[in-house]
């Protein structure tokens, strides 16, 4: 019976441990929820976005993306991806902010940089404010792919001009009406 309480206290230590461990590490990964204002972007696609990722600003985490929604409605923005954003209330858009999906490296994850423009006026705090200039990830498939048909390419031109290259017979003509040089005599 003694062994059993043991195991028991010991099981509760090990669980309070996990415990803090993992409130400590939530409360450090800034996980959290941003509390700001709402702003919208349309994207034509977001590869490797998701709720929750980051939003920054020159690097620094300003807000998250709340909602990701395909537009369905009929009309010129259909099928287009819609993000909605929570914005810090303390970091002001202009209207012309670009917003872009950038990699945090080759191998990382995915985050939206806000680039902020150099207009006077600022992106609307009141839960309507837009973001009108989106641009779409760059995908790395479609980039290798791009490389290597672009050097096949060049590979298949480069071997025909060599291969058909002909040296120019004698010496080259003299410019703006000056003398060729004379030939030394023996």
């Amino acid at each position: 019976m003694g062994r059993s309480v043991i195991e028991t206290v010991l099981g509760a230590v090990v669980l309070g441990i996990a415990g803090l461990f993992l409130g400590f590490a939530y409360s450090t990964s800034n996980v959290q929820r941003t509390q700001g204002y709402s702003v919208t972007a349309n994207f034509p696609m977001i590869d490797g976005i998701q709720e929750g990722t980051d939003v920054r600003l020159n690097g620094v985490k300003v807000g998250s993306i709340d909602s990701i929604n395909l537009i369905t409605q009929p009309g010129p923005e259909q099928d287009l991806v819609k993000i909605k954003m929570t914005v810090r209330p303390d970091v002001q858009l202009p209207s012309d902010t670009q917003a872009m999906i950038a990699s945090e490296s080759l191998l990382g994850g995915k985050y939206l940089s806000l680039e902020p423009g150099v207009e006077d006026d600022m992106i609307k705090t009141d839960g309507n404010g837009r973001i009108t200039r989106t641009q779409a990830p760059m995908r790395l498939d479609d980039l290798i792919g791009q490389m290597i048909y672009a050097q096949k390419r060049g590979d298949g031109d480069s071997s025909k001009s060599s291969g058909n290259a002909t040296p120019s017979p004698g010496p080259a003509p003299v410019k703006n009406g000056g003398s060729a040089p004379a030939a030394a005599h023996p």
